[in-house]
């Protein structure tokens, strides 16, 4: 089912959409999401930066929250998960949610077998992998949710970049992974940054600015606040300006425009809500089914994973 354009194109969006392709506002079961058109031609992909609506969570949390560390009931955002998993046929086991760390550190899983053994392997704030029938996410509630494709080699990568891991570079460092480690050239790179805090809403402290300021191109991303000692950051366009800077073609890179501090019927803002709030998911598969394992107990029984 897909949203009326009216409702994408609305002038309440918040941010600016640098591309020329859009967004598409999508609808599973109760699940509203967004799907990015950049990704139509990767027919092996399965991915969406999901609203906060279709779930069952209450108050500050409704409705699609898909965090357990916010203060919402455990009960409710595993119902949330299951309409999750329904809505996409897909299995919840096989959705994987990094720690998100605020680092530049990237998990980088194999195509098969084990990939981690304790929560604490999970401290980083970006995935990569080409392994298939595994949903790799980012919760969000301002930060920006970077999605990357390779559409030759079919490797995806996902990104939780908050203002700490883009003054790091996370989007670049992402980008030069999929080069040295998987051969991915930058011409096959596609890229699309999901909803997130625009420069509009998005006030910081001297401490956050500088943080930016020795970027290049930072006048794109980095402007005066009207309040003093302020600055008003665009972490979109930070994250796009990496992402260009390491050679991809801004053609091959597609923003979604919605600000999620402005649009709080859609999506959940730390900064809009005062900090209590719940958190959307946004992630990506490879389409295809992963590699069975069996596990031998005896001569005669298999338990086929």
């Amino acid at each position: 089912m897909l949203i009326p354009k009216w409702l994408i194109q609305h002038p309440r969006l918040g941010g600016e959409n640098k591309g020329k392709k859009m967004f598409t506002l999508v609808k599973k079961n109760s699940i509203e999401f967004l799907q990015s058109s950049i990704f139509s031609e990767c027919d092996f992909l399965v991915h969406a930066f999901c609203t906060r609506n279709g779930g069952a969570s209450q108050d500050d949390y409704a409705s699609l929250n898909m965090s357990f560390r916010e203060g919402d009931e455990e009960n409710k955002v595993l119902q949330n998960w299951g309409r999750l998993a329904t809505a996409f046929d897909i299995p919840l086991e096989k959705f994987l949610v990094v720690n998100q760390v605020h680092s530049d550190d990237i998990f980088v899983i194999n195509p098969s077998g084990d990939y981690f053994s304790s929560r604490e392997d999970l401290n980083h704030d970006a995935i990569a992998t080409s392994r298939k029938n595994l949903a790799i996410c980012i919760k969000t509630a301002d930060c920006v949710p970077v999605f990357f494709a390779d559409r030759v080699k079919k490797i995806i990568a996902v990104v939780h970049a908050g203002w700490r891991s883009s003054a790091l570079g996370i989007s670049a460092k992402v980008v030069r992974l999929l080069h040295e480690i998987y051969g991915s050239f930058m011409q096959d790179i596609l890229v699309a940054i999901g909803p997130a805090i625009g420069k509009c809403c998005y006030e910081v402290d001297a401490t956050v600015a500088n943080a930016f300021r020795k970027q290049k191109n930072n006048e794109a991303f980095l402007f005066p606040g009207a309040r003093t000692n302020k600055g008003m950051l665009d972490l979109v366009e930070a994250n796009r300006r990496q992402i260009m800077n390491c050679n991809i073609p801004e053609r091959n890179i597609e923003t979604s425009g919605f600000c999620t501090s402005c649009r709080q019927d859609l999506f959940f803002s730390h900064r809009g809500s005062g900090g209590i709030t719940g958190r959307q998911i946004n992630f990506m598969m490879i389409k295809g089914e992963a590699p069975c394992h069996v596990h031998i107990f005896d001569d005669k029984n298999y338990l086929v994973q």
